[in-house]
């Protein structure tokens, strides 16, 4: 009689769970290195923000839509813990719109990112270019809620040309990170 051997699969969702805290930690702490281009002043964060969209997706496409609502939330919430321990830390008075801003933008976008990903993942193949579409969707969507609720400290002049050039790079940046995506098989 042969024995069955039972195949026990790591659960490793939390560390995508801790990347995808640590990299919204990064971004927020990055926000303030800014690098010039056509005359408007970009912060080097839009390097990093199609990665929290991928990390997302990625734990959702792996491990399963539950987990990626965790890790979103998990990473909202410390990053809040964080931005306010900063604040503190450093000395600053915390300005709540900074962080309802960056914190809304966040998760409203992530939420529509994840809805619309697993409705690709369900009912399509996720052709590539949907999946990228998807991306850039996100990020527009981040941006306009984060301005609406920033909106008060936005100086109009320059403003849509920082925008269209913010938004031109990171669709760049989601151009590989969909290909990758596209690559990533199903499930453990």
């Amino acid at each position: 009689m042969k024995k069955k051997q039972l195949v026990e699969e790591y659960n490793d969702c939390w560390i995508y769970v801790l990347l995808l805290t640590t990299l919204t930690i990064l971004i927020q702490s990055v926000k303030s290195y800014k690098f010039t281009l056509m005359g408007t002043v970009i912060s080097y964060n839009i390097f990093l923000i199609p990665g929290i969209y991928f990390l997302s997706n990625y734990i959702c496409k792996k491990y399963d839509y539950k987990k990626a609502i965790a890790a979103i939330a998990i990473s909202g919430v410390i990053f809040v813990g964080f931005v306010v321990t900063m604040e503190f830390a450093l000395g600053r008075g915390l300005v709540l719109s900074t962080i309802i801003g960056d914190f809304c933008g966040y998760i409203v976008s992530q939420f529509v990112n994840l809805m619309i990903y697993v409705f690709l993942l369900n009912n399509t193949r996720s052709p590539y270019i949907l999946v990228l579409l998807n991306y850039i969707f996100s990020i527009i969507v981040y941006y306009m809620i984060y301005t609406l609720i920033y909106l008060n400290l936005v100086i109009l002049d320059g403003y849509w040309l920082k925008y269209f050039i913010t938004i031109g790079i990171d669709t760049a940046i989601c151009i590989p990170v969909a290909l990758i995506d596209k690559k990533i098989k199903r499930g453990l």
